[in-house]
């Protein structure tokens, strides 16, 4: 049983305004415009005592952006190994221990480049799966792992191909479902993999462009997926050796409406539904008669995330999120577990991990200002036995809380936001500042996914430096409904960037921060909408932070990864379709590098060479064109990484060069760069130096 996510949700981007976009105005506009911005601040040491925060204070970065201490905790199908991610010479591998001999740890994987971030027990109990690309590039090999020996198997050793896990058994041990593109880039093939000779056996050849399987619990092959060049989806299940179409999703709810899986006895379909409705409610099709039941709803949010008995396969409980998660029971069974978890920690309750006999739950709370700790849950005895907090340094730092918030755009819609503030700004602690204080308003990306409450990194480094920090669902976000995610259709730079300008005038009308100090950050759409703010706003922001992000979306739809072919409709038809002179014209008017002479501020871009969504070729291209023009850009590249960062060295190594390149704008506090920090990085410094303060 897998949660309903949206497939292209880790694209990250996000803009808007009303009307297209004008071209680039005339020299002397340009001119005009530069000078109207004021000279940047100099990089301050601290900030005065009533917004700032005391040096010694100063949360170290490699407590937020390190690696944690231990994170990702599971348990074995029969309840007898505890396994989690841990460093091992400073990279991430998966560890195990028998329950109760946590003294008796030890690590089962030996990974020395890159962290692992993804694994799972097979049904075995003596094997564990994770998986693994190459310094970014997104080709993912699955990896098998003998518990007893270590010894390391690629399952899928095909170059230049990505693998996913889709589907494993309880009642097949040995069996694994996945998708490989390996005979066709654009085309994911169903195998059936045996875990332990790895030889494996097509299931179905992708010769129609299908988009993702769903199997029933004996691993049969039941139900495929297909988009339409309108974005609407097609519900397949398979004729022989054809397919045969038994629903069409229209595009307003294809991706609010969606198969879960199978429910118990393989007659009857869990799907999010939102025809006939706004938000998505949890609902039950019986398949012969078509029936449908709606389990859950909710007013405000689509149904999410799911928990699913391990071997019987009924959902017990949904998650419901607006501003915080709200889990609603469907069964009584667990009514008493959730009821006495919710107490544990307060927080938030994530069920990670159960035995197959249920007796035994890994359960983690969190909360904005704890990043995460974990409990064996004692089912019988209803008793929680703590394991490991994910980074204890962190229960001795200044950490500061999120607050909710919901802010109008100037057409209705409501923004459900996220704002932080420094500890010296909020005194009396209710989530208002007691003085405007420098912001950051960080963006998300996807567009299609969204903020939530809990705890943020970035969120708890900038407000720790004495930023505000604000974080936007603008529309096109997802979780909202589908009215919520709609509005947000062919308004990239427009209506999507109104919300994040309206969400400005908030912040600035409630007194969170002084209207010209806002800098505008964030990765991949986030990215995208910084490059927006500063090319097509650019006297609204003091500066921006680019992180990933696509300057023109010509070129970004043209450079996509094939495995997202099947997908392309649904860009055309959420961004704007390239074949057609319309299409063409609103994706260049949208595209930050067509307005490049019209930045006035200044910007720090970050890259990585890897990158198979945003290509390097996009950070470079607005660098270039801002050099032409004499306008002032930092440009740091990371030759290991791809869609982000995921060594710590280089997350460190990157937030020290945005924290001083902030400080130098806005005039927050930063801790200096050590060399040594630099060093343990792969960091390449390509553009700017001056617009980094505090380099060695």
């Amino acid at each position: 049983m897998k949660t309903h996510a949206l497939l292209l949700a880790p694209l990250l981007l996000a803009c808007g305004g009303g009307k297209p976009a004008a071209p680039a105005g005339p020299a002397a506009d340009e001119a005009a415009t530069r000078a109207a911005s004021p000279p940047p601040t100099p990089a301050a040491p601290e900030l005065p005592p009533a917004t700032g925060t005391p040096k010694e204070d100063l949360i170290p970065r490699s407590v937020l952006f390190g690696n944690p201490e231990r994170a990702a905790v599971q348990i074995s199908p029969d309840g007898k190994t505890l396994s989690w991610l841990a460093p091992k010479d400073g990279v991430l591998n998966v560890w195990v221990a028998p329950v109760g001999k946590l003294d008796q740890a030890r690590a089962v994987t030996s990974d020395t480049k890159r962290p692992i971030r993804r694994y799972r027990w097979a049904y075995t109990g003596k094997h564990i799966l994770y998986l693994q690309d190459a310094a970014g590039d997104e080709n993912f090999h699955i990896f098998r792992v003998d518990v007893a020996d270590g010894k390391t198997t690629d399952l899928t050793p095909y170059p230049k191909a990505r693998a996913g896990i889709v589907d494993l058994s309880d009642q097949q041990p040995t069996t694994l479902i996945v998708q490989i593109n390996d005979r066709n880039p654009e085309a994911m093939d169903l195998y059936k993999v045996d875990l332990l000779t790895g030889a494996r056996e097509l299931l179905v050849q992708n010769n129609e462009e299908l988009v993702d399987y769903t199997l029933d619990h004996k691993l049969r092959v039941r139900l495929a997926t297909k988009k339409l060049p309108d974005g609407a989806t097609q519900l397949l299940e398979p004729d022989g050796k054809a397919w045969k179409l038994i629903d069409t999703i229209p595009f307003e709810d294809a991706e609010t409406t969606g198969v879960l899986g199978f429910a118990p006895g393989d007659e009857a379909l869990y799907l999010t539904e939102s025809r006939g409705r706004d938000t998505a409610a949890l609902v039950k099709l019986e398949l012969k008669t078509k029936q449908r039941t709606v389990l859950a709803e909710d007013v405000k949010a689509d149904a999410g995330d799911v928990i699913v008995h391990p071997t019987k396969h009924n959902l017990q409980a949904v998650a419901f999120e607006y501003e915080r998660v709200r889990w609603q029971v469907l069964d009584k069974a667990i009514e008493k577990d959730l009821a006495a978890l919710a107490k544990l920690d307060g927080g938030e309750v994530q069920i990670t991990a159960r035995t197959l006999d249920d007796k035994t739950w890994v359960v983690a709370t969190s909360s904005e200002q704890r990043p995460g700790r974990y409990y064996l849950w004692d089912r019988g005895k209803q008793r929680a036995t703590f394991l490991f907090s994910v980074r204890p340094e962190l229960d001795r730092q200044p950490l500061v809380k999120m607050w909710p918030v919901q802010i109008k755009a100037r057409d209705g819609l409501v923004l459900v936001s996220y704002l932080s503030l420094p500890a010296a700004a909020d005194p009396d602690g209710d989530g208002r500042a007691s003085a405007p204080v420098p912001m950051v308003l960080w963006v998300h990306g996807g567009p299609w996914s969204r903020d939530s409450w809990g705890f943020d990194s970035v969120h708890q480094l900038l407000a720790n430096r004495g930023y505000a920090v604000l974080s936007v669902n603008y529309r096109g976000s997802t979780g909202f409904g589908k009215k919520f995610l709609n509005a947000g259709n062919l308004e990239w730079s427009k209506r999507m960037h109104d919300d994040l300008l309206d969400a400005v005038d908030w912040a600035v009308k409630s007194g969170a921060a002084p209207r010209d100090k806002i800098c505008i950050a964030g990765g991949s759409y986030g990215g995208y909408a910084t490059l927006v703010g500063v090319a097509m706003t650019p006297t609204v922001f003091r500066c921006g932070v680019d992180i990933v992000g696509p300057s023109s979306l010509l070129t970004l739809l043209a450079s996509i990864p094939p495995y997202w072919a099947p997908n392309v409709a649904v860009f055309h038809s959420r961004m704007g379709n390239p074949g057609t002179p319309e299409g063409k014209a609103l994706l260049e008017a949208a595209s930050p590098l067509t307005h490049a002479a019209k930045i006035a501020r200044p910007l720090l871009i970050a890259q990585g060479a890897n990158d198979p969504r945003v290509k390097q070729a996009e950070s470079e291209q607005i660098v270039a064109a801002m050099k032409r023009h004499g306008l002032p850009v930092s440009y740091v590249l990371f030759p290991d990484e791809g869609h982000g960062f995921a060594r710590p060295e280089n997350s460190i190594a990157f937030f020290a060069t945005m924290e001083a390149f902030l400080s130098a704008h806005l005039g927050g506090v930063y801790l200096p760069i050590a060399k040594a920090e630099l060093d343990a990085s792969s960091m390449q410094l390509k553009e700017g130096r001056r617009g980094i303060p505090g380099l060695p």
